[in-house]
């Protein structure tokens, strides 16, 4: 099939496309623009008046039926935002700055791409090369360690698939987000943190089974749909691995930091290089490497025993020349206050895991002020120019 054809049965899908409710996507003005290249199809789609179920029906709608079409062979669906600019504006924008000053249009061409969250200093992502390290408790009792601190601090949990802090921060599921007037989803309010988590929108017994694409529409939903307000940090909550979830993050906004968490063991060590190797090929800053379930120390001897070894987080961060930002035990209370819904760090005065997470904070605080030192920097070696 040629591609002349192709386009018109697209054209043809396009012009009959609907909305949950049987309505022209068309005659609604939703369909903003489309274009096809190279076996891929991508829609702009106007978001503006559809809340998350609706823009999830258009988008599945969309994505099977172009699909379905001889000669496409994948499809992104866009929605737009009406208070950010098009793709067609930062086309623009680049080709005027490629004709006043070329060798700087090249150096910024790639920024567009990421996004400054609204209301938001400072994006940091918690990481994890795999699953069962605790990377979860760490972001939780990181995010009230800032906000003890005096900051302003959101979590978003943008594990999909398998949402715990809703349940770590004790969150009930009549708790649901509301709309705002702006059309905005209002994060809920807890332990004097704003969390947003895909666990607030489905029944927590219920599995989420969704593509990457349903994945990725979700998360960029939460990055710019969500009404986060005057933040001075936003914790992210990642997924373990270097998949869909961590791409469409490094990809959509500008990430200020991130922070990977491993135990000591030697398996759990080989992943998390690939995580952190994942973040600086995609220019994210190592904040640095902690080392969870450290060391356990009985509460009855007071004993030391290093259950999964000791020391490999602080080896490997030397090795591969990033920052370690400390050890936090293995203590039962960690595991309790999570389980019980009220952070370890609301709950403890002081104890060695206490100290811990306070230490990690701060290095967070600084990493920030370091980065707008840098960005005050290059604005004055601008100017100087």
């Amino acid at each position: 099939m040629n591609e002349q054809t192709i386009k018109d049965s697209i054209a043809l899908f396009l012009a009959g496309a609907t909305d949950p409710q049987g309505r022209s996507l068309g005659d609604q003005g939703k369909i903003q623009g489309w274009k096809f290249a190279c076996g891929r199809v991508q829609v702009d789609v106007l978001s503006q008046g559809l809340d998350i179920p609706q823009k999830r029906e258009i988008d599945a709608h969309l994505y099977e039926g172009l699909l379905k079409i001889d000669g496409v062979d994948d499809v992104v669906v866009n929605m737009v935002n009406p208070e950010a600019p098009t793709e067609a504006d930062l086309q623009a924008a680049r080709g005027t700055q490629a004709q006043a000053a070329p060798t700087a249009a090249d150096r910024a061409a790639s920024l567009p791409q990421k996004r400054a969250i609204p209301g938001v200093k400072s994006v940091i992502a918690v990481a994890s090369g795999k699953g069962g390290v605790g990377k979860s408790t760490v972001a939780v009792n990181l995010a009230v360690a800032l906000s003890q601190l005096g900051h302003k601090v959101g979590l978003l949990d943008a594990d999909c698939y398998g949402p715990s802090i809703p349940v770590m921060l004790g969150i009930g599921e009549d708790e649901k987000p509301h709309v705002t007037d702006e059309r905005k989803i209002a994060p809920l309010r807890k332990w004097d943190l704003d969390v947003m988590s895909i666990g607030f929108f489905v029944e927590r017994d219920n599995a989420v089974i969704w593509r990457g694409l349903m994945v990725t529409k979700a998360l960029q939903q939460f990055f710019f749909e969500v009404d986060w307000k005057d933040l001075d940090f936003l914790i992210i909550d990642l997924p373990p691995g270097t998949g869909d979830t961590q791409l469409t993050m490094v990809q959509n906004i500008q990430v200020h930091g991130a922070i990977i968490v491993s135990t000591p063991q030697d398996v759990a060590l080989a992943d998390a290089r690939k995580g952190l190797a994942m973040f600086r090929e995609t220019q994210v800053p190592i904040i640095g490497l902690i080392e969870n379930m450290s060391f356990f120390i009985c509460p009855h001897c007071q004993e030391r025993t290093e259950i999964f070894s000791h020391g490999g987080a602080r080896r490997t961060a030397e090795e591969l020349g990033a920052p370690f930002l400390g050890e936090i035990p293995l203590v039962t209370a960690l595991r309790e206050t999570s389980d019980g819904g009220t952070p370890f760090m609301i709950t403890c005065d002081d104890s060695p895991a206490r100290r811990a997470f306070l230490q990690v904070a701060e290095e967070v605080i600084r990493s920030h002020a370091r980065l707008g030192s840098r960005k005050s920097g290059r604005a004055q070696e601008f100017v100087e120019r």
